[in-house]
């Protein structure tokens, strides 16, 4: 069984984070969503809210396969949550290319603690690459 982390803060989840989910279940058998709680990072909603919103947005709303996405929180480093999982990619979407450079660098960081866990961007659909995290809790 192939399997991917997505992981991300989903401060809220957005319709581009959507994208990239569906996208990522056409490649994987399985995605783990997973949220965290980042100390460099004011949130507008808790953890637990956030692990909510996504699972009522995944199972109940869009009806995806709750066989093949399961939603965690996490607090360790996302290469040690590969390996609780054993997940073999991590999975980060691109709105534009503003967002590679540090996506870059992360993989590159990635890379240097484990160098069999592959990192693939997964670009959003263009109708919702303008949308971000905080646009949305600016709205």
């Amino acid at each position: 069984m192939k399997t991917a982390i997505y992981p991300g803060t989903f401060d809220p989840i957005t319709f581009g984070h959507i994208d990239v989910i569906k996208k990522s279940l056409k490649i994987f058998d399985r995605v783990i969503v997973a949220t965290t709680d980042n100390i460099n990072k004011n949130y507008y909603f808790s953890i637990e809210e956030r692990l909510s919103i996504i699972k009522n947005s995944l199972f109940k709303d869009l009806k995806l396969n709750k066989k093949k996405i399961i939603v965690v929180p996490f607090d360790i480093l996302t290469i040690d949550l590969c390996k609780k999982y054993n997940a073999t990619v991590i999975i980060r979407g691109l709105r534009a290319v503003s967002d590679f450079e540090y996506e870059f660098q992360m993989t590159g960081m990635n890379y240097q603690l484990e160098p069999v866990i592959e990192t693939i961007f997964l670009m959003s659909s263009e109708k919702n690459s303008f949308i971000s995290s905080n646009f949305v809790k600016e709205v």
